[in-house]
């Protein structure tokens, strides 16, 4: 068990509907160092004080402040996760883990503080743009879920804050996506843009676009079969093994482009947008081809501003978790 000291030790966690990271994090002269850092599966545990009461058994030091990111609306220190069956009370996990005190914030509210805790090697540039240091910015992240969020400039800080535009309406933006919005809108009261751009969304582009495509290979029909569906599309999409799955990529892509414009119109990002979450990185090499950017740009008048915004992925999956560690720690006067 632990002992508990008086330096500032955060407990910091970002809980997703795949996976819940957690990790002590250190404060020192500025600077956030992440310890002891742990990945579960969030759907194995039934609430997510089991999973932090585990993580504490084993650690060596108790935290002196915990923030959590956690998929889903957050209002007076409560949330009902998204993706999962869990209600999390900040005041409840911090009784029931024997934690001082507890923070809770949205995931993608997280990963907004954990901007300024990235470092060059963190980040992989779309579009150099023409950055204006004291505009807004925003983040966007596709993975189990759609998350959105914004950093406002508040004339010292950027100041993030939490949305669920995830939730907002799919925009089709041509004559197959349109379809696409049809297929989805016979199997769901509403069409989130969420439905089409996630994993899930991925094996939905897929099921609409097989409907029209033909008959399905009896390899891939047996993966699916057997597997993480949103993985196994991915995975022949990438590998170039099904074209149908190869299609349905691609759309998600023209997809992502397009919600990424709205987001930067709508915050109006001229400090820059950033494609976080678990998606991106792994097709990183398929953002770099032209039908990202060209959705992304496609606003019409507004062309030239979505030009001059730069455009970042966020390649590594640590910036949720320094962002619920660094708001924690602004909160409690440990950084400025």
């Amino acid at each position: 068990m632990y002992a508990r000291v008086t330096d500032p030790l955060i407990l910091a966690g970002d809980v997703g509907g795949t996976h819940a990271r957690l990790a002590l994090v250190e404060v020192r002269s500025g600077r956030l160092t992440l310890t002891g850092e742990r990945t579960v599966p969030s759907q194995e545990h039934g609430t997510l004080e089991e999973i932090v009461r585990a993580f504490l058994d084993d650690a060596r030091r108790a935290p002196t402040h915990a923030a959590f990111g956690v998929a889903g609306p957050v209002r007076d220190g409560r949330v009902d996760a998204t993706n999962l069956p869990w209600q999390v009370e900040a005041q409840k996990l911090a009784d029931r883990a024997g934690l001082p005190d507890v923070t809770l914030i949205n995931d993608l509210e997280a990963s907004a503080y954990g901007i300024a805790a990235l470092g060059r090697a963190d980040l992989v540039t779309l579009q150099a743009g023409r950055p204006e240091p004291h505009g807004n910015a925003a983040v966007i992240a596709a993975g189990t879920g759609l998350g959105e969020a914004g950093l406002v400039w508040d004339g010292r800080h950027h100041r993030p804050f939490a949305t669920e535009a995830g939730h907002a309406d799919f925009a089709p933006t041509d004559e197959l996506q349109i379809d696409l919005y049809r297929f989805l809108a016979g199997a769901h009261a509403h069409v989130s843009v969420e439905r089409v751009l996630s994993g899930p969304g991925l094996l939905n582009t897929y099921r609409f676009l097989r409907s029209r495509r033909g008959p399905e290979p009896a390899w891939l029909a047996e993966a699916l079969a057997r597997g993480d569906g949103p993985a196994v599309v991915s995975a022949a999409a990438l590998d170039g093994r099904d074209a149908v799955c190869s299609e349905a990529l691609s759309l998600l892509i023209q997809v992502y482009g397009a919600e990424a414009g709205n987001l930067a119109l709508r915050t109006l990002a001229t400090a820059g947008l950033y494609l976080a979450g678990g998606i991106a990185p792994k097709i990183l090499a398929q953002l770099r081809e032209p039908r990202f950017l060209e959705a992304f740009r496609a606003k019409g008048r507004l062309r030239g501003v979505l030009e001059a915004v730069p455009v970042h992925v966020i390649v590594t999956d640590q910036a949720a978790l320094l962002g619920a560690a660094r708001c924690a720690a602004l909160r409690a006067g440990l950084l400025e």
